[in-house]
């Protein structure tokens, strides 16, 4: 089909992949042509290797998203852990105490709440199904440069292979520190933690029986993820100084710094994987689109890992987006438009921000070490557990279906 609305896709992780899929399997993909730049290396996920240190809870709604591209399947039968219940407590309380927060898939006729799957798993499948559709993925492609066109709407792109782009419409989805949103001037709110996540692997002396945990301690929550085999990833956010000292010890040191953490719910835990750190702020752009331009993901809104809805947010950012812009057709509006654009800031931003500043507000209401909000805690997540409702309520928009 000629004249063809051409589309550039700014970064090749998880959400810039899954946009293009969804726009490639969309129902005016034949009046689309999308490509995809990274600056970076051609990621190298191997199957065979064992597990990765990255992973992700992902929420039943994006599992929907994924089966609609049709990665999910394989996704699931290769490598991941469903988890069919979760409870959060408090490091004040005991880990049997009804003070704790939980959930049971079962409560809400569900088989499970969601899995926990590698980021880099979800990303080589995503790569794989889009270079099977023929849609151009062009790694070691920095962007030189990026300018409006003037006199007219839209951007110039010229990257580091010499080659040029003017596209219909520009999709930044490069992460945290977009180069996109910083070149159109785009403005963000942002707060550092004063946190770092350190995430690592361990070996549980007792079973994890798919449930997803996390304990609130004076100075962030550590999070035990259930993964195959048995197996726990571990993301504890803390200060940079107690993450650095994580780093820094013996596996000895490390298993017994994380059975405590954890207050030895799975028993002792012993370290068998790979490290990391690295620090935490709460981010939002100001705008997620201008003419001719849209932010997805964590080039939009970042926020802290303790509910595990990072990566949820930018899939449904990515749904959205691909909605607004198969409608566009239909209506003879222009996929650049900013009227049409501004739908699918609309539909996002309130809920994004909602989310981001909910789980600021947890984060900061447990770091509290008051005696008397310790208290209220207890009384609040009791008085949740047997809301029925507002319990319900809040299940959905974690898991992102309708119940």
């Amino acid at each position: 089909m000629k004249n063809k609305k051409t589309i550039i896709i700014v970064g090749a992780g998880m959400v810039g992949l899954a946009t293009a899929a969804l726009l490639a399997k969309s129902n005016v993909s034949d009046r689309l042509e999308i490509k995809v730049l990274d600056a970076g290396t051609r990621p190298k996920f191997k199957y065979q290797s064992g597990v990765t240190l990255r992973v992700s809870a992902i929420s039943l709604g994006t599992i929907n998203m994924l089966s609609n591209i049709g990665i999910w399947e394989s996704i699931s039968r290769f490598r991941a852990c469903p988890y069919s219940k979760m409870f959060v407590w408090d490091a004040k309380n005991h880990t049997n105490d009804s003070e704790g927060i939980q959930f049971d898939a079962a409560e809400f006729g569900l088989t499970e709440l969601g899995f926990i799957v590698e980021n880099e798993l979800i990303q080589q499948a995503l790569l794989n199904e889009i270079e099977e559709i023929g849609i151009e993925i062009k790694f070691a492609s920095r962007i030189n440069n990026l300018s409006k066109i003037s006199g007219e709407w839209g951007y110039k792109i010229e990257t580091s292979d010499g080659k040029f782009y003017s596209p219909d419409l520009l999709i930044g989805a490069d992460g945290a520190l977009s180069q996109v949103r910083e070149s159109v001037g785009i403005a963000t709110k942002s707060r550092e933690y004063f946190q770092s996540a350190f995430v690592t692997m361990v070996k549980p002396e007792h079973h994890h029986d798919n449930i997803a945990r996390q304990r609130f301690l004076k100075n962030g929550p550590i999070a035990l993820l259930p993964l195959q085999h048995g197996m726990l990833s571990i993301v504890w956010s803390t200060t940079p100084e107690d993450a650095e000292i994580s780093m820094s010890c013996t596996d000895k040191e490390l298993a017994k710094r994380v059975s405590i953490a954890s207050g030895y719910i799975l028993g002792a835990l012993d370290v068998q994987g790979p490290r990391a750190s690295f620090p935490l702020k709460i981010q939002h752009a100001n705008h997620y689109v201008l003419p001719g331009l849209a932010l997805v993901g964590d080039a939009a809104h970042i926020i802290h890992p303790l509910a595990g809805q990072g990566v949820n947010l930018g899939f449904a950012d990515a749904v959205s987006l691909t909605e607004v812009i198969a409608k566009a057709f239909s209506n003879g509006d222009h996929i650049g438009d900013l009227p049409l654009l501004r739908r699918y800031e609309r539909q996002r931003k309130g809920a994004n921000m909602s989310m981001l500043y909910f789980v600021d507000g947890l984060n900061n209401l447990f770091l509290s070490n008051s005696e008397t909000l310790a208290a209220i805690r207890g009384i609040g997540a009791h008085l949740f557990n047997h809301s029925g409702l507002i319990k319900r309520l809040t299940a959905e928009v974690a898991l992102g279906i309708k119940l």
